[in-house]
């Protein structure tokens, strides 16, 4: 069972000193935070950045230092305090909000960890299988999971912080379970499903026996799905399909040889605008990517300009308290609207554009006039930039189709190519989100409004001659593989844990 014990503190009694140590043990707990920020990129590192965010807000430590004016402790200040918003978060209506509950114990933890000079990070074996309420992000991040193990958690959210390092580790988990209670000592095994959301404690030897002929089988599909890795992609009835790899950082490709894909069809560029390290200057985007360029030796690389906003927040850059921010200035309408940060952005993809094949993508379009206006910049700064002697290249500027407003009138667009985005697209067609249980069930990609969508955005680029593909987390879905490829499209682009998956499912579709 994983619990969280922090040790306790002797108060000193003096209101003036109790407010000093908890300034200072938030202090320390958030220079560790971002210290091990510096050691990590993308995922990982945007979320310990909103913990970082969190312990900067004013907001959640006035009501600590408010009751330590009235004379109680730092530490039972602090916890009260927090206990309070964690609360308030596992009740929003909203289950982006709750997802977030689990980052503030870690806070919360961290924090009196640091007043009472204890760890406060449980420690997970190798190969375990954890069972608690919830486990939070530096938790998990504790663990080495190359060795196994899984998670049963009583509470929790599959939308949660916890949830996409889970799904990106390939660590099974299942949330939601409800009390873990049993008599006497915890259970000596569980089984895991993380694919059908099933637990099972102490099971029967028929259970146990049943399960493991299960996870043999899918061992064996995940060893020949392994064997196809480097293969091309083809349906049976001989059709050629690309897979390209979704990147969420520059380390993603590190241990990655190209020859498991025909590009990279999305990097976003969200890792480099991280608020503890300032907004990028041009170098250092230009020297990124060219990195990945040269690392896809020729093979072509779609690189997204930054997409901000909505649930993607960047302090100094994104606006705050819009009343709904997925609706707001987000994509490129932010860009537009903050014209010397895409500029400085252009500027770079262009120069590094000599040291490979790009091409660039604009997120959140809805209208031809955005890109009409992003093609005028982007042309601006070329000519800067040949003009002043500095090698450069001007990359095809395309769009991500994730607006039904775009996937209706796709052909009014001059987009060199299209890439469809489906959780936007899935989302604002169908007015769901899918980190939102009770409507949970309509975000689905394979709904067939959302798949009329996908297939007129395949025929108008057919009309115009350009290429279409598809980088959303469907692609990805074996389940929707040969609905999707029904569409039209012949080009794919997932992460690269889901490639191998993707090509055997890939070779069934027709047969």
């Amino acid at each position: 069972m994983l619990a969280a014990a922090v040790a306790g503190r002797t108060a000193s009694g003096q209101p003036a000193q109790e407010a000093a140590a908890l300034k200072a043990a938030i202090e320390d707990a958030t220079a560790e935070i971002v210290k091990l920020i510096g050691t990590l990129e993308g995922e990982v590192a945007d979320i310990l950045e909103f913990q970082v965010a969190m312990l900067e807000d004013d907001a959640l430590t006035e009501g600590a230092y408010d009751a330590i004016s009235a004379g109680i402790s730092a530490d039972h200040a602090w916890r009260s305090a927090l206990d309070a918003e964690i609360t308030g978060y596992r009740s929003a209506d909203d289950e982006y909000f709750r997802a977030r509950a689990a980052d503030l114990v870690d806070i919360r933890d961290r924090v009196l960890a640091r007043l009472s000079g204890a760890d406060a990070t449980a420690k997970i074996a190798g190969g375990a299988i954890v069972a608690g309420d919830d486990i939070s992000p530096s938790t998990f991040l504790a663990a080495d999971w190359t060795r196994g193990g899984a998670i049963a958690l009583a509470a929790g959210s599959p939308s949660s912080h916890v949830a996409m390092l889970a799904r990106a580790r390939g660590a099974p988990m299942v949330v939601g379970l409800g009390p873990l209670s049993w008599i006497g000592s915890p259970p000596s095994l569980a089984l895991v499903d993380g694919d059908a959301g099933i637990v099972v404690f102490d099971p029967e030897p028929e259970t146990r026996r049943l399960f493991e002929r299960r996870l043999a089988a899918a061992n064996a599909a995940q060893a020949a799905a392994d064997a196809g890795r480097l293969e091309p992609a083809c349906t049976a009835d001989g059709r050629q399909i690309a897979v390209l790899l979704n990147v969420a950082a520059p380390e993603d490709l590190a241990s990655l040889d190209p020859a498991i894909c025909d590009g990279i069809g999305l990097v976003r560029t969200e890792f480099l605008f991280e608020t503890s390290r300032g907004l990028p200057d041009e170098e250092t985007q230009y020297r990124v990517y060219r990195d990945i360029l040269v690392w896809a030796r020729g093979k072509p690389v779609t690189i997204r300009t930054l997409d901000a906003g909505g649930d993607k927040p960047i302090a100094g850059l994104t606006v705050d308290g819009e009343s709904n921010p997925f609706l707001g200035l987000r994509g490129i309408r932010l860009s537009l609207a903050r014209p010397e940060v895409f500029r400085m952005q252009l500027r770079a993809l262009c120069r590094a554009a000599v040291h490979g094949t790009l091409k660039v993508m604009l997120p959140m379009v809805a209208v031809p006039s955005e890109l009409d206006r992003a093609a005028e910049i982007l042309d601006t700064e070329f000519r800067d930039l040949q003009a002043k002697g500095i090698a450069c290249a001007r990359p095809p500027l395309g769009i991500m189709v994730e607006v039904p407003a775009a996937a209706l009138r796709a052909a009014d667009f001059a987009a060199a190519f299209y890439s469809i985005g489906s959780n936007d697209l899935t989302q604002y067609t169908m007015a769901a989100a899918r980190d939102i249980g009770a409507v949970a069930d309509l975000n689905d990609t394979g709904n067939l409004a959302v798949l009329a969508l996908i297939a007129g955005t395949v025929e108008a680029g057919q009309k115009r001659g350009v290429e279409v593909s598809l980088c959303g987390d469907a692609a990805a879905d074996t389940h929707l593989t040969a609905a999707l490829l029904a569409t039209g499209l012949t080009t794919l682009s997932v992460s690269p844990i889901a490639v191998a998956r993707l090509k055997a499912a890939i070779a069934k579709v027709g047969s």
